[in-house]
């Protein structure tokens, strides 16, 4: 069984057992979390389709790190000679699905 589920104004299809890096969700590593806004259930003889979510389905997934990716740089180079280079890197959360309900 799977299902898709929406957090950080993205969209994540997942099944149990599957490890997920998602947009930064506070919590602690080790710590459960639930969500609630499962957009489809998947996996069965009957799919099951949200208008917009899906009543009563969840998915509960454990923290395993809450952590950051690698540095992204933007380098801007100028024909006047100038240049500037400045990096960011996104915080994420590393989650594991325990379970798929509905």
């Amino acid at each position: 069984m799977y299902a898709v589920i929406r957090t950080g104004g993205k969209q994540y299809r997942v099944a149990e057992g599957d490890v997920v890096r998602i947009e930064k969700v506070p919590g602690e590593v080790g710590s459960e979390i639930t969500f609630a806004e499962v957009l489809w259930l998947g996996g069965t003889d009957s799919p099951r389709a949200g208008r917009p979510l899906v009543d009563g389905a969840k998915v509960v997934g454990k923290i395993l790190a809450q952590d950051r990716y690698r540095r992204v740089l933007h380098f801007r180079k100028e024909k006047e000679g100038w240049t500037r280079r400045k990096g960011h890197r996104q915080p994420y959360t590393e989650v594991k699905v325990v379970s798929v309900a509905g």
